[in-house]
């Protein structure tokens, strides 16, 4: 059995993962590893630290250099593959006092095309082992209102609990006054939920962007909240059980 050994120096943590990690740039690959590290930098999810023997890239110093408290002294490095590369996209701590990292490299995530957990693409950010969507039917009683106009009434609503975040509810269209919302062009992404999309709110001949978003087809661990519409309870008034949400 791997070594599941927590290390932390100051606020990082470190812990070797037990996925297979590959990112690419420009259509080639960058690295492949079955043995990543997951390096919490902020406290709200980790990074990946790849072995440097797993780098197929061609790895340039910029020949500049950066100081963390926690972590060292930063070599920059320039991401090079055939036909593309990424300056200053990656850095290595080759004397850092977290021995486990000094043999690793951190590429920045924005930087490389496109990021796979064993044959699954992961976007936005890294996912965290502890953690955990739970989503819930519930008859509790939700009500979206902008001004005096109601945008949703349910109790056949869809309670998301996601770690470290406030629930969510999401409500089924037929419960949603479609005719008074219009398709927005924000996108997001979520590592745990998938893309989103937004919707904003045209009420009395005034746009309010953004108020909500669905995920028309969600991550495997997230089917039951597709095709479903949250709102924002800082642009609209969501109650439940007339409970004011997000205060």
């Amino acid at each position: 059995m791997a070594d599941q050994t927590h290390h932390t120096r100051g606020r990082v943590r470190v812990e070797p993962g037990p996925k297979r990690v590959r990112t690419y740039l420009g259509g080639h690959l960058v690295a492949d590893t079955i043995r990543p590290l997951l390096v919490w930098e902020v406290p709200y999810y980790p990074t990946y630290y790849l072995p440097a023997a797993d780098v197929v890239a061609e790895l340039v110093p910029t020949g500049d250099s950066s100081h963390s408290p926690s972590r060292g002294d930063a070599e920059h490095l320039t991401v090079r593959v055939a036909g593309a590369e990424a300056r200053d996209a990656a850095v290595r701590y080759p004397d850092s006092p977290l021995e486990e990292i000094r043999d690793h490299v951190h590429f920045d995530w924005d930087a490389m095309d496109a990021w796979f957990e064993e044959d699954e693409e992961v976007f936005t950010h890294v996912r965290s082992p502890y953690a955990r969507i739970d989503i819930l039917p519930t008859s509790r009683h939700v009500r979206v209102t902008l001004g005096d106009t109601v945008l949703a009434e349910s109790t056949g609503a869809h309670a998301l609990f996601e770690t470290g975040l406030p629930p969510r509810w999401y409500v089924p269209r037929v419960d949603v006054r479609m005719d008074l919302l219009v398709p927005s062009d924000t996108v997001t992404h979520c590592p745990y939920k998938g893309q989103a999309e937004h919707l904003t709110a045209r009420v009395a001949g005034t746009d309010v962007k953004d108020v909500a978003w669905s995920y028309p087809v969600p991550l495997p661990e997230s089917t039951r909240i597709a095709g479903l519409v949250a709102f924002y309870d800082d642009r609209v008034v969501v109650t439940v059980d007339g409970e004011r949400q997000g205060r």
